[in-house]
């Protein structure tokens, strides 16, 4: 009779056991993990295992149940040895399911970098070098050590890349990017010059890329992008100056402090095209693909010069005369106004 009744007492105290376990097996899977905050990660590292992404998920206090649960669930789903390192976004209401599923699939966070139209590549390092979780391996690196990596060591790096938004995860460097971005310049320039106008005066594509550098800059219209660049390349037909001021404030470097004065455009650079014929040695900045069709297809007509309105587009004209008169009415009258 009594062991019968020390029998049925342990039976009910595993049933019990049994059962707190279930419910709190239960409340596990049910209760969100302890996320303050959007935008919050969780980052895993490579060789990161089971026990040690618990072991995280602890310290980070994100969860106070035990590593047995964790395990439980993650048996039950299948995903006990399939979990992914990377960088995984965390939001409020998240349940330890989500997060254990995010991870089988590899559903890492990809941030978003970019780099944009006009930009130097000075401007280019700086984001690169602000954008978070992106490894640095730019730092010490001159700019032709830059275009060694993709096989063009001694060249300029300004210009060479693509502007335009780029993803990354976590572990991928600013190299990485720039890779990217000089491939897609790449194969964008070599399409838009096989498809070229072929009366344009230029030699091969880095001159366009050159010239679409100097456009980019003279104009945010996208409709004026064409007729700029029928101006400079009727210009280089006839061997007559460029005269283009962000050449010119791109050769200042430092020197330049916002304004740029008469001894500016006669102090002589390489980039000064008041002084020197023909186009600079290398772009000034991120040509768009807008700009590089634009020279690749400029506009016909027989302008040969152009001023800025004040609103952000230009007057076109032909001769000097006409020339004199835009800026008359558009800088020199307005200044005494």
């Amino acid at each position: 009779m009594v062991l019968r009744l020390v029998l049925a007492a342990t039976l009910l105290v595993v049933a019990a056991a049994i059962a707190w376990a279930g419910f709190e097996y239960v409340h596990f899977v049910q209760a969100p993990l302890n996320v303050g905050r959007a935008g919050q990660t969780l980052e895993i590292s490579r060789g990161e295992g089971f026990q040690d992404i618990v072991r995280q998920l602890q310290e980070q206090r994100l969860t106070r149940a035990s590593p047995l649960l964790w395990r439980a669930l993650a048996m039950r789903l299948g995903v006990a040895n399939r979990l992914h390192a990377g960088e995984y976004e965390l939001a409020p209401g998240m349940t330890p399911t989500v997060l254990l599923e995010d991870m089988a699939r590899g559903k890492v966070l990809h941030r978003r970098v970019t780099l944009v139209d006009g930009w130097t590549f000075a401007q280019v390092r700086q984001a690169l070098g602000s954008a978070p979780k992106l490894k640095h391996e730019l730092d010490g690196l001159e700019g032709d050590a830059v275009m060694a990596r993709f096989g063009q060591a001694d060249a300029s790096p300004e210009g060479e890349f693509m502007p335009d938004t780029y993803d990354y995860v976590l572990g991928m460097s600013d190299l990485d990017i720039l890779k990217r971005a000089h491939a897609a310049m790449q194969a964008f320039l070599a399409r838009e010059w096989t498809a070229r106008d072929p009366s344009i005066p230029l030699q091969d594509s880095y001159q366009a890329l050159i010239l679409a550098s100097l456009v980019e800059k003279e104009t945010a219209v996208a409709s004026e992008r064409p007729r700029i660049a029928g101006v400079f390349e009727r210009r280089l037909k006839i061997g007559m100056k460029l005269d283009t001021d962000p050449s010119v404030i791109y050769g200042m470097g430092k020197a330049y402090s916002g304004k740029i004065h008469k001894r500016d455009l006669e102090t002589d650079t390489p980039y000064n095209t008041y002084t020197r014929a023909g186009l600079p040695p290398t772009p000034i900045a991120l040509p768009s693909r807008a700009a590089i069709h634009a020279v690749l297809h400029p506009a016909d007509g027989d302008a040969l010069f152009f001023v800025a309105k004040g609103d952000g587009t230009h007057q076109f004209s032909a001769t000097l005369a006409e020339q004199n008169a835009a800026v008359r009415k558009y800088i020199l009258d307005k200044k005494k106004r």
